[in-house]
Protein backbone atom coordinates (compact mmCIF):
# COMPACT_ATOMS: atom_id res chain seq x y z
CA UNK A 1 0.00 0.00 0.00
CA UNK A 2 2.87 2.44 1.27
CA UNK A 3 4.70 1.54 -2.49
CA UNK A 4 1.70 2.40 -4.07
CA UNK A 5 0.79 5.76 -2.55
CA UNK A 6 4.46 6.65 -3.22
CA UNK A 7 4.06 6.10 -6.59
CA UNK A 8 0.61 7.89 -6.82
CA UNK A 9 2.04 11.20 -5.17
CA UNK A 10 5.16 10.64 -7.37
CA UNK A 11 7.76 11.53 -4.16
CA UNK A 12 10.90 9.64 -5.81
CA UNK A 13 12.71 8.91 -2.10
CA UNK A 14 9.06 7.59 -0.65
CA UNK A 15 9.31 5.07 -3.56
CA UNK A 16 12.82 3.90 -2.73
CA UNK A 17 12.48 3.21 1.21
CA UNK A 18 8.56 2.16 0.56
CA UNK A 19 9.91 -0.37 -2.12
CA UNK A 20 12.81 -1.73 -0.10
CA UNK A 21 10.75 -2.06 2.78
CA UNK A 22 8.33 -4.26 0.69
CA UNK A 23 10.95 -6.14 -0.77
CA UNK A 24 12.37 -6.95 2.81
CA UNK A 25 8.66 -7.77 4.03
CA UNK A 26 8.78 -10.48 0.87
CA UNK A 27 6.65 -8.79 -1.83
CA UNK A 28 7.45 -10.15 -5.11
CA UNK A 29 8.47 -8.95 -8.90
CA UNK A 30 4.80 -9.83 -10.17
CA UNK A 31 3.23 -7.96 -6.37
CA UNK A 32 5.33 -4.60 -7.48
CA UNK A 33 4.28 -4.91 -10.59
CA UNK A 34 0.31 -4.82 -9.59
CA UNK A 35 1.30 -2.31 -7.15
CA UNK A 36 2.35 -0.10 -9.99
CA UNK A 37 -0.35 -0.92 -12.37
CA UNK A 38 -3.10 0.30 -9.51
CA UNK A 39 -1.22 3.76 -9.13
CA UNK A 40 -1.20 4.58 -12.76
CA UNK A 41 -5.09 3.70 -12.89
CA UNK A 42 -5.52 6.29 -9.89
CA UNK A 43 -3.30 8.64 -11.90
CA UNK A 44 -5.23 8.06 -14.69
CA UNK A 45 -8.34 8.12 -12.82
CA UNK A 46 -7.81 11.98 -11.77
CA UNK A 47 -6.82 12.77 -15.38
CA UNK A 48 -10.21 11.39 -16.60
CA UNK A 49 -12.43 13.18 -14.16
CA UNK A 50 -10.73 16.66 -14.52
CA UNK A 51 -10.35 16.45 -18.04
CA UNK A 52 -14.24 15.82 -18.21
CA UNK A 53 -14.35 19.58 -17.21
CA UNK A 54 -11.91 20.50 -20.23
CA UNK A 55 -14.49 19.11 -22.66
CA UNK A 56 -17.23 20.33 -21.11
CA UNK A 57 -18.62 22.60 -23.66
CA UNK A 58 -20.76 24.98 -21.89
CA UNK A 59 -18.09 26.09 -19.21
CA UNK A 60 -16.80 29.38 -19.51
Amino acid sequence: MAVAVALTTQCPYCIEIHKKAAIAAGATQGELAEVVFVAAVLRAGGAVTHGVHVLDETAT
